[in-house]
């Protein structure tokens, strides 16, 4: 984390809100009523935060060995921000790579690095028709979207908004779940985005987009013509230990139990363990942690881990 500046940017204005609240018939429902009553207490301003220096692109590399083109992307909008009184401007992207290579966690990152918050609006949701832009409140269980969530129930004008798995939305002929996309994408149309919940204008310019995909193929070309698109590879051998040495010691450090274990895992443990995608080696760490104290030992041993039976793809079997 880097030293971060921030300054107030007004999302909506709150006397928009106001007459929302007063011309609201008497059988609207109680959850649109405390939606505006919320927005009117909180006011229309938020935090739009960014970094006040660059971030560490050697560490942030070594991290994410796989996303180099897309975190040089971030890091060239940062630079152009960083010493000026100008907010963070990152044109909105599309990560292309298989699943498990650690995409989500990518956009995470960015939000550490942006010194913001950020959310996922899974597009393989049952849902996904109403998860950008709300629903109206003539629905019965109506609710906000997850872009308005964000700006108006969260504390920045700056998150990073994750569209996981933009590639998997369907929906009926009559409505289209990526539709809000068009407008939101672009940054004029993006200053005045309305939720179908609240109907409230809401100023979205400054929201950081990364959308996931395994194929482009089914995404609309409007859509990936607003988009920097960039074909993440899974990592190599090397890259993978690295993603393993890192998610070792995180996990180790992150609980008390883990001081017990040594700083740095085993060379043969952490091959057993770069074995695994990035997004199974979290899990296959916490087991081990668990079978070697279950062992009565303070180190991890390649036997702690499940191995891969075989190519990508297959059951993982334990080892005897």
């Amino acid at each position: 984390m880097t030293l971060a500046m921030a300054a107030y940017k007004a999302v909506y204005a709150v006397e928009d809100v106001e007459r929302k609240l007063q011309s609201l018939p008497g059988d609207a429902q109680d959850a649109l009523r405390s939606t505006y009553t919320r927005m009117i207490e909180a006011g229309g301003q938020r935090l739009a935060i960014k970094p006040a220096s660059l971030p560490d692109r050697d560490a942030l590399q070594a991290e994410m060995p796989n996303f180099a083109e897309p975190l040089e992307h971030i890091l060239r909008a940062v630079a152009l921000a960083a010493d000026s009184r100008d907010p963070v401007e990152v044109t909105p992207m599309l990560l292309l790579g298989e699943p498990g290579i650690g995409k989500t966690h990518f956009a995470r990152r960015v939000a550490d690095m942006l010194g913001t918050s950020w959310a996922l609006a899974p597009m393989n949701a049952l849902t996904a028709g109403w998860i950008l832009s709300g629903a109206s409140s003539q629905w019965k269980g109506a609710r906000p979207g997850k872009v308005f969530e964000a700006l108006v129930q969260g504390e920045f004008a700056n998150p990073v908004v994750v569209i996981d798995e933009i590639d998997k939305a369907a929906g009926a002929a009559q409505y289209d779940p990526l539709g809000a996309l068009y407008s939101l994408l672009e940054y004029d149309t993006a200053k005045r985005f309305t939720d179908e919940f609240a109907e409230v204008p809401i100023d979205c310019s400054a929201v950081v987009w990364v959308a996931t995909a395994n194929d482009a193929a089914s995404i609309p070309e409007p859509i990936l013509d607003r988009l920097a698109v960039f074909s993440i590879d899974a990592p190599d051998e090397a890259g993978r230990c690295a993603i393993a040495s890192r998610l070792y010691r995180e996990l180790r450090d992150s609980h008390d139990w883990g001081l017990d274990f040594p700083a740095e895992l085993d060379p043969s443990s952490l091959h057993m363990l770069a074995q695994a995608g990035p997004r199974e080696m979290r899990r296959l760490l916490h087991a081990a942690f668990g079978a070697a104290k279950l062992d009565g030992r303070k180190e991890l041993q390649p036997r702690d881990f499940p191995r891969q039976a075989g190519r990508r793809g297959n059951r993982m079997g334990f080892v005897q």
